[in-house]
């Protein structure tokens, strides 16, 4: 009955947190600039464009194809473009931040768990790792 208790707990102070963070964003440019990017088909679409052409030279480069100049700069064309379309532009860097922001609190919660209190700064510095396996996000 306890761990029933401490667990409404838990899930109530979550709902909490989770209030917070949607608090925070809707009051920031970053829900605005998702939302410009979702109401422009033009910027969707470029969006689309360019993670379809990368995926399909990933998986023609991963299957041991060569990938020929033409694909390359045809790919490269297609990015450049979305990256200065300024929609798109403030799509990508909004989910950035919120990537950063889900990092930030899963990096917490994992330390708060292994060390079984709440983590202080010093707890967290230098920690550039996402778990065991790692995501590569630090491997730059």
């Amino acid at each position: 009955m306890t761990t029933l208790i401490e667990e409404n707990a838990i899930i109530e102070k979550t709902r909490a947190l989770c209030q917070s963070i949607v608090d925070h964003l809707g009051a920031t440019a970053v829900r605005r600039n998702i939302d410009t990017f979702l109401a422009d088909a033009n910027a969707r679409s470029q969006y689309e464009a360019v993670v379809n052409k990368g995926q399909a030279l990933q998986e023609k480069q991963s299957k041991g194809g060569q990938l020929d100049s033409a694909e390359v700069a045809d790919f490269e064309k297609h990015r450049d473009a979305l990256m200065n379309n300024p929609v798109a532009r403030g799509f990508l860097d909004a989910r950035e931040e919120l990537h950063e922001i889900q990092h930030s609190i899963q990096k917490y919660v994992s330390k708060t768990l292994e060390l079984g209190r709440v983590p202080v700064a010093e707890d967290l510095e230098d920690d550039h790792s996402c778990g065991d396996g790692g995501c590569g996000c630090h491997n730059h």
